[in-house]
């Protein structure tokens, strides 16, 4: 075809729909390309911040005695052991999870850009490297038996009840241990029922039990306290004083957990089995946990709440409640909440 003098070559129209299909393939690659970059700086970006993010929650808003909402850190710690846990929590876990992830989501980048159909249309044969797999079996049981050096630790606090000499991780983890700790003054056995909680104040004789209060009954007796949360009976304790927790479960029942998450304690409540652990509050206060086994229908309604007091209301309220054998009698010394 000719015009003018000047000749024009038709174009086919199969040259244009590959040339048309050419260049949305490049585009799409451009596009593709800018949103993982985009994307990855971004998950790097919060995943760099998340520790400062959990530490920055920590100093700031988190639930003192119970969770907040929006919440998203743990329980501000008030014992030693709950110290150790949020060490750990927030030291060698995130930054391990973090660095993990980063490291991950890196892979699976190159591995879309780099290595799909049109990138690489001709794949490497090759099945199996020795170096490779020697690393991605070693590095990660590197890993965890980092991680499980002062998880053992921790546990290990938990579980051990203080007799004064024996010294705990607290806030550093990968110590030897330097907190001291005294030996327990008190012992309170806590027996998970259906669907409640009975305490017994061992050494003085006296118990009582320990139910969930209903929104209205919240809104009669103890305006203010957390809803599936606040009990008629809390258990009262002192404060700087260690407390020995014998914890078990009906013979007749299932079993239960007993759970305080700022005392950084969680132990199975098992039916003819006494276990052990311990606390040691420096801090006076309401503070809220909650049965964490599946127990059964109620299982949901059976929060536990223990309330820290001075030594010196202390002693009013148990002289009280060993006089009275009347839990009413001797709760009724403290101050209102």
């Amino acid at each position: 075809m000719s015009r003018g003098g000047v000749s024009y070559a038709a174009k086919s129209p199969s040259f244009s729909l590959g040339a048309r299909r050419k260049n949305l393939s490049i585009r799409g690659y451009i596009v593709t390309g800018q949103f993982f970059k985009k994307m990855g700086a971004a998950a790097a970006s919060a995943l760099a911040l998340s520790p400062i993010m959990a530490s920055a929650q920590e100093i700031g808003a988190v639930g003192r005695g119970h969770p907040e909402p929006g919440q998203f850190h743990l329980q501000e710690s008030v014992t030693p052991i709950m110290d150790s846990i949020v060490a750990f929590h927030d030291g060698i876990l995130m930054w391990t999870i973090s660095l993990i992830v980063v490291f991950v989501l890196a892979l699976l980048v190159i591995v879309v850009v780099r290595f799909n159909a049109k990138a690489n249309p001709v794949p490497a044969r090759f099945t199996h490297n020795t170096m490779v797999e020697i690393v991605w079996t070693v590095v990660p049981i590197l890993v965890l038996v980092v991680i499980a050096i002062p998880s053992f630790g921790v546990l290990s606090d938990q579980m051990t009840i203080p007799d004064g000499e024996r010294k705990y991780l607290g806030a550093n983890v990968f110590s030897m241990g330097e907190v001291d700790v005294p030996a327990p003054t008190l012992t309170v056995k806590a027996s998970g029922e259906q669907w409640y909680w009975n305490y017994e104040y061992v050494d003085q004789g006296v118990a009582f039990d320990s139910n969930m209060l209903n929104e209205d009954e919240i809104a009669a007796t103890k305006p203010g306290q957390p809803r599936l949360l606040a009990v008629n009976n809390e258990l009262v304790v002192p404060v700087n004083t260690t407390v020995r927790m014998q914890i078990t479960a009906s013979p007749s029942g299932v079993i239960h957990a007993f759970a305080v998450p700022s005392f950084g304690i969680k132990v199975d409540a098992v039916p003819g089995r006494l276990n052990e652990t311990w606390f040691n509050s420096r801090e006076t206060g309401m503070f809220y946990g909650q049965c964490s086994e599946l127990c059964g229908k109620d299982h949901a309604f059976m929060p536990i709440g223990v309330r820290v007091v001075t030594a010196e209301e202390f002693e009013t309220f148990i002289a009280a409640f060993e006089e009275s054998r009347d839990y009413a009698v001797a709760v009724a010394t403290l101050p209102a909440l």
